[in-house]
């Protein structure tokens, strides 16, 4: 490393996820719910302590919240940071990604500016992964999620990026902006409220609205509103069969066709033609389209004609070589515009703006992937739009965009209204029908030249699976650690019979024996099948949070006191291997497809 590196951390402090509860008039109780620095978050801080001794630097660890989040600045600095920086006034309140973007970017510029910043993925409380990017926008910083590993080289960081279900190798130049995958390195944690105390008072300094500058901070200036909250009740049967092995087949088999388990058809497509007539007449809704997602891409089309036709609007596929134009008709696009195919993020983000100039659009909507997030994210810091992270519905209601979303480990959805006058939703894979497509096959195209700024140079990418199929699947076995990988041919039958496929736990994953994007929980994906089978799992919160949409889930498992019967349908305790062999024939010949 060539010189001493200013670096800052960005953290943030949520409660624990599984303490909370809802009050009688469906708010959080956060009154006595522990706290604890954002899991992601501790990474930065480790690989940041980790940069800064090595080049001799500093790291100071930033946060914006309450009084009581000083304490996760003092468990940072208890680790190695040299500074803490606590953001706090009553101003702040309130505030959405947008405002807290722009509030934590005026910090880091009061302070001087970084060669480096930090943060983690996303928090998972609310799981948008929105604000580090919007605050690259606001400081003009290149930026990479995801990072799983780091090298600095000079000024140069070479980066091998977490993306979804593909692996990309990048390099920036500093200064810029990084956030850090669960695995980057082993996490910032000291768990002692006694060393936290002990932390000397004087490395923390404090940041007010007064001091940010000219606001308005908090819901004064956050683009977007919170609006009705729903609670996710999710009933389950919780019965354990027991008696011999066939009975306990009886009873499995009993319970699955009492909740309409076998049915299998359909589950991600509709019957709804796809809305609108064609042509472009009235407000534009714009869907960002990823390259090679082609799944997604025809949910979100379909999605936004049905709000185009609330609107008497028309619906505009956006973005690099996003495929052939027909069959972006006949999904729901009206308008085609294409650029080059080997632009990044803040490229294609640079673009949307420009065309948004001139083609005013009602919303734009992307994917909640790695890279939809990115792109919506800049988008919204550059023009100030609302943007709501990581939906899962839409709807038109008097001519606004209502996005609903999960919070706090998918406890509750939330209504999210934007103020501004272009509306801004990411959308995640699966949670929208595939609707049957519409007898239209033309849609005006335009081809848009791009100059690339060129502050992330792509080296590789590879992609290692497909996250799509993992979400529209209806039917999914999830693999814990009670199966080890030499016994994944016996399951291999199973998945082959019943037409399922895998997920794991984070066990799993992080043990190498099946790939980071069939992790499902807390830090990986969220899923709806209409039949889960949990075969070796635990049942620990962190994964079965995960699969609280699914429709009807089996728990296989030997420990009759295992968690996992607590959010299962329908139980067997007993050997995996001999349940499934007993079990499958039975379902094979019942599901319907």
């Amino acid at each position: 490393m060539a010189k001493p590196l200013r670096i800052a951390a960005l953290v943030k402090q949520i409660p624990k996820i599984e303490a909370l509860t809802l009050g009688a008039d469906g708010r959080l109780q956060r009154d006595g719910v522990e706290l604890h620095m954002n899991d992601y978050c501790r990474r930065a801080v480790a690989k940041g302590h980790e940069l800064a001794q090595a080049s001799g630097g500093t790291l100071t660890v930033i946060t914006l919240g309450p009084p009581s989040a000083e304490n996760v600045l003092r468990e940072a600095i208890a680790f190695g940071a040299d500074h803490g920086v606590h953001i706090t006034d009553p101003a702040f309140a309130g505030s959405d990604t947008w405002a807290t973007a722009k509030a934590l970017a005026r910090a880091i510029q009061v302070l001087g500016g970084y060669d480096l910043v930090l943060l983690g993925r996303n928090s998972v409380d609310a799981d948008t992964g929105q604000v580090p990017p919007q605050i690259a926008q606001f400081l003009g910083l290149p930026f990479a999620t995801g990072v799983r590993e780091l090298k600095l080289e000079d000024d140069t960081l070479a980066l091998r990026l977490e993306h979804d279900d593909e692996w990309v190798d990048v390099e920036i130049a500093l200064p810029a902006m990084i956030s850090c995958a669960e695995r980057l390195c082993d996490p910032c944690k000291i768990k002692d409220p006694n060393v936290w105390a002990g932390v000397d008072a004087s490395k923390i300094s404090r940041l007010t609205a007064a001091d940010l500058g000219e606001g308005p901070w908090g819901q004064a200036g956050s683009p977007t509103r919170v609006g009705a909250v729903r609670t996710i009740e999710v009933t389950r049967s919780n019965v354990v069969a027991e008696g011999t092995l066939d009975e306990r087949i009886d009873t499995v088999m009993a319970v699955l066709e009492a909740r309409g388990a076998f049915d299998m058809r359909d589950h991600d497509q509709s019957r709804e033609i796809v809305a609108g007539q064609g042509g472009t007449r009235g407000p534009a809704v714009i869907v960002t389209v990823e390259p090679s997602r082609t799944q997604v891409t025809r949910e979100l089309l379909g999605e936004a004609a049905a709000l185009a036709a609330s609107i008497d609007g028309h619906v505009v596929a956006f973005g690099p070589a996003p495929g052939e134009p027909h069959r972006l008709a006949a999904w729901g696009a009206d308008a085609v515009v294409a650029l080059p195919a080997d632009l990044v993020e803040e490229d294609v983000a640079k673009a949307l703006c420009g065309y948004t100039d001139s083609h005013p659009a009602w919303a734009i909507i992307g994917p909640s992937t790695a890279w939809g997030r990115e792109v919506l994210s800049r988008v919204s810091g550059a023009i100030g739009a609302g943007l709501t992270g990581d939906a899962v519905d839409l709807e038109s209601r008097n001519g606004r965009l209502v996005a609903w979303k999960p919070a706090f480990g998918g406890k509750l959805v939330v209504e999210i209204l934007c103020t501004s006058p272009v509306q801004m939703a990411t959308v995640r894979a699966g949670v929208l029908p595939s609707r049957t497509p519409r007898d239209i096959t033309h849609a005006e195209t335009t081809v848009i030249d791009v100059q690339p700024a060129s502050r992330v140079r792509i080296v590789a990418k590879e992609r290692e699976d497909d996250s799509d199929e993992l979400a529209t699947a209806p039917l999914v076995i999830g693999v814990g650690q009670g199966v080890k990988p030499a016994d994944y041919d016996a399951l291999d039958m199973l998945r082959d019979k019943l037409g399922g496929v895998y997920c794991a736990t984070r066990k799993v994953t992080d043990k190498g024996w099946m790939p980071r994007a069939r992790q499902v929980g807390i830090t990986g994906h969220s899923i709806s099948p209409k039949l889960f089978i949990s075969v070796g799992a635990s049942g620990k919160f962190n994964h079965t949070v995960g699969v609280r949409g699914a429709g009807t889930i089996v728990a296989i498992n030997t420990d009759p006191d295992a968690m996992i019967f607590e959010w299962a349908d329908v139980g067997i305790v007993g050997d995996w291997r001999e349940v499934l062999e007993a079990l499958t024939p039975r379902l094979e010949a019942s599901l319907i497809r």
